[in-house]
């Protein structure tokens, strides 16, 4: 199966990038927290655009980098219950979290 990033810039959109340091012993456990969280609750979401999660080559980070319609769109997200259920499961899990917003300014793809 090949995985790759599916990267918007052709629109304003709020773009996430959250950094979780993580115990090599509990990554994969994030990982499936991660991936059950964006499939039963934060698809479901009014402005949800992508998820995708990247495992750093050391083993020692998971980065999610998740697009919304809009800053607005994120920023309520944050406010439902059932999403902050899971990303409290994930602080939990992390040692340390540190979500951005972002706005993608270029986009490059090879040249064919």
């Amino acid at each position: 199966m090949t995985v790759t990033a599916n990267i918007v810039g052709d629109r304003p959109v709020a773009t996430l990038i959250n950094v979780f340091t993580v115990p090599a012993d509990r990554r994969q456990e994030l990982l499936d927290l991660l991936g059950r969280a964006t499939e039963e609750t934060m698809r479901h979401q009014p402005g949800f655009l992508r998820a995708n999660f990247h495992l750093s080559l050391d083993g020692e980070r998971v980065v999610n980098y998740a697009q919304w319609e809009s800053e607005e769109h994120y920023r309520a997200m944050l406010e439902n219950p059932e999403a902050r259920v899971h990303m409290d499961q994930a602080a939990k899990i992390a040692t340390d979290v540190q979500p951005r917003l972002f706005r993608v300014v270029s986009s490059h793809t090879p040249a064919h």
